[in-house]
């Protein structure tokens, strides 16, 4: 079933997501939903934020890695890689971002099986961008101040409401 994912301005994508107790078959059927709605909507990864729920779920699909994650840590960054980001929740709006190359992270599976793992690349740089979401932080919060009231004026008048610019490498 697919999800209605939240826009900027929504109070949910700035509020801070709760962790998980337990992963049961709620969680499980919401996972699914959320797969469902990013890869409806051409996205490479979704925070449980961006569709109304504030708990620490994402699930990320790179075409090669596929994650469901409850309840994240980042326990090591290192390297930097930057690029433009898009954001779901932030529709047709691309923001350079910097981020950490290479992670150490910690989280639950589905199956509320712990995990650790190494990720790398466009891997890291997704789940940095969706642990940002349980933090109730968006791209728009790496623009500076001049290029932030921009973007809102140009929010306000519908620039980023239109047609993809055809740039999205990346919407999570």
């Amino acid at each position: 079933m697919q999800l209605k994912i939240r826009l900027y301005g929504d109070p949910c994508l700035r509020a801070k997501s709760k962790p998980v107790k337990e992963v049961t078959s709620a969680e499980r059927m919401l996972i699914a939903s959320m797969f469902e709605t990013m890869r409806a909507q051409k996205g490479v990864g979704l925070a449980a934020a961006q569709v109304g729920i504030n708990e620490q779920i994402f699930v990320i699909d790179t075409g090669h890695d596929a994650l469901a994650v409850v309840n994240p840590r980042i326990l090591r960054r290192s390297g930097a890689q930057s690029g433009e980001e898009g954001c779901l929740s932030v529709p047709h709006l691309q923001v350079n971002v910097e981020r950490a190359k290479d992670l150490e992270v910690e989280f639950l599976d589905e199956d509320n099986n712990p995990v650790r793992a190494r990720i790398s690349g466009l891997l890291a740089k997704i789940f940095q961008h969706e642990n940002d979401h349980l933090q109730g932080k968006l791209i728009i919060d790496y623009l500076t101040a001049q290029e932030r009231r921009q973007v809102l004026k140009d929010m306000k008048d519908g620039v980023y409401m239109g047609e993809s610019n055809g740039h999205e490498d990346m919407r999570a």
